[in-house]
């Protein structure tokens, strides 16, 4: 009896041009611009951390969301209330640590900017990353219609909207089966309608919501306060969208890191992707 014969050679990755360089300029500026977006908006926020729904804001017992400090005694505690519910968050929400004392602030200093409490200084970092979001936003999407990069890369076709396929994609990530050989080529189903869904969804509508906050475009165009309900309606939604797209991002760094942080970072760094071989058949 012979044992297994290992003279054939393995069959090796195949490295594939995946990503063109508008694609990758525009991927990297978003990031910083949505961090720092992130951080400014918290900082803003904090000015007044309470979420309403309607035109006017009404008192804390009316918020839909809050996040605030009770102070008892000598100490200080976090309570985070989504409508009629409760929730003890000291030390991550209402009240964290300032120079080693639990001290007042709804999102703690680390995730803002400026680390102080400067609202003036928070809205100018907001309102400036934002035109640069809006306009990296508006170039990728040019490039993507011209290049036609939405048609070739984004749009799922008929084969990945079945249920069967989708909940074989589904079961694939829960257990960390990531695709190879020609599947890797191109986004699967789920990455594909995820982007779908931020870009043309979520993307518009925080910047349609951040619009409507401003008195000078409400002056302008004051049909959308009534589309969005009101200014503190607008607000509360472009927090719920800010918090999706944060959420999005989350998921996505999770499976860049589990998928192949080096090969999926080179990709959007220098254009190309690592392609796997099949599995063989068992």
């Amino acid at each position: 009896m012979t044992g297994p014969d290992h003279s054939s050679p393995q069959p090796k990755s195949e490295l594939v041009h995946r990503h063109s360089g508008v694609v990758r300029v525009t991927h990297w500026i978003n990031v910083l611009c949505l961090t720092v977006l992130l951080m400014s908006g918290l900082q803003i926020f904090n000015a007044h951390p309470r979420l309403y729904w309607g035109q006017y804001g009404a008192d804390a017992d009316h918020a839909v969301l809050s996040i605030e400090a009770e102070e008892t005694g000598d100490s200080v505690g976090g309570i985070t209330r989504i409508g009629s519910l409760s929730i003890p968050t000291t030390g991550i929400l209402g009240a964290s640590k300032v120079e080693g004392e639990l001290s007042p602030r709804a999102f703690p200093a680390w995730l803002t900017l400026p680390r102080y409490q400067d609202l003036a200084a928070g809205r100018r970092w907001h309102f400036f990353f934002a035109w640069l979001f809006v306009i990296n936003g508006f170039l990728y999407l040019i490039y993507g219609i011209v290049a036609g990069h939405f048609r070739r890369d984004l749009k799922p076709n008929a084969d990945q909207l079945t249920a069967r396929h989708l909940a074989r994609e589904i079961a694939d990530h829960a257990r960390l089966k990531f695709a190879r050989g020609d599947e890797a080529r191109r986004y699967n189903a789920l990455q594909k309608i995820a982007y779908l869904i931020v870009i043309f969804a979520l993307l518009p509508l925080m910047l349609a919501t951040g619009l409507t906050m401003s008195p000078g475009v409400n002056a302008a165009f004051p049909w959308m306060l009534d589309l969005f309900g009101g200014r503190q309606s607008a607000r509360t939604i472009h927090f719920i969208t800010a918090s999706l797209i944060v959420t999005f991002v989350a998921i996505h760094i999770a499976m860049v890191l589990v998928s192949g942080a080096w090969n999926n970072m080179r990709s959007m760094i220098t254009g190309y992707y690592a392609i796997k071989p099949e599995r063989p058949p068992a």
